[in-house]
């Protein structure tokens, strides 16, 4: 995989953990670095985690499905780009009452924001890619979009959280969309 389309991926999969970090910059009343910090490093572990996961599904499977790979890849991609879209357009607005740099609401959120990337190291399995840089890419890249949205969030407001979701997953459905060219040509 060259590396634009990793980093197309890494920033992709990061735009709920983005999203989720401006919103927590709007609502967290005195943010602190050490809630950047912990947020930060619970989103970006767990999708560094998440792909890894996908992956060793995926290639354990692969002898079983080489012969349609390219249209399980583009089929997940187009999926979770889709899903982003959708859950962008819905009209709902998240809050968050209590703290969600800590605890269990920390987890959850972690979790919630990196199951995309369980399809995508699904979908890197099916394509025979390697899995240790694209985790450690996509980490690193969540983690510092959080960082940066938790700090966006405390001064531009809630204006572009949803459009940044709807590019994300257009984005995979590109990604996808490329995979199946690439595997059919």
């Amino acid at each position: 995989m060259d590396w634009f389309s990793l980093l197309a991926i890494a920033v992709a999969l990061a735009m709920d953990a983005f999203t989720v970090a401006v919103v927590t910059g709007l609502t967290v009343e005195h943010l602190t670095k050490k809630q950047v910090l912990r947020m930060a490093s619970s989103f970006g572990l767990f999708q560094a985690a998440m792909p890894v996961i996908g992956w060793a599904a995926g290639h354990a499977a692969y002898d079983y499905i080489a012969a349609f790979d390219h249209w399980i890849a583009f089929g997940l991609l187009a999926f979770v780009g889709g899903r982003m879209i959708l859950g962008a357009s819905n009209a709902e607005e998240e809050s968050y009452p209590s703290d969600p740099t800590s605890g269990w609401e920390l987890l959850t959120l972690s979790v919630a924001t990196s199951i995309d990337a369980l399809a995508v190291g699904l979908s890197l399995a099916m394509v025979g890619s390697t899995i240790l840089v694209p985790a450690l890419v996509i980490g690193i890249v969540a983690a510092a979009l959080t960082v940066v949205g938790m700090v966006l969030g405390r001064r531009i407001g809630s204006l572009w959280g949803k459009r940044l979701e709807i590019v994300g997953g257009l984005i995979l459905i590109a990604i996808g969309i490329r995979i199946l060219i690439e595997h059919l040509l």
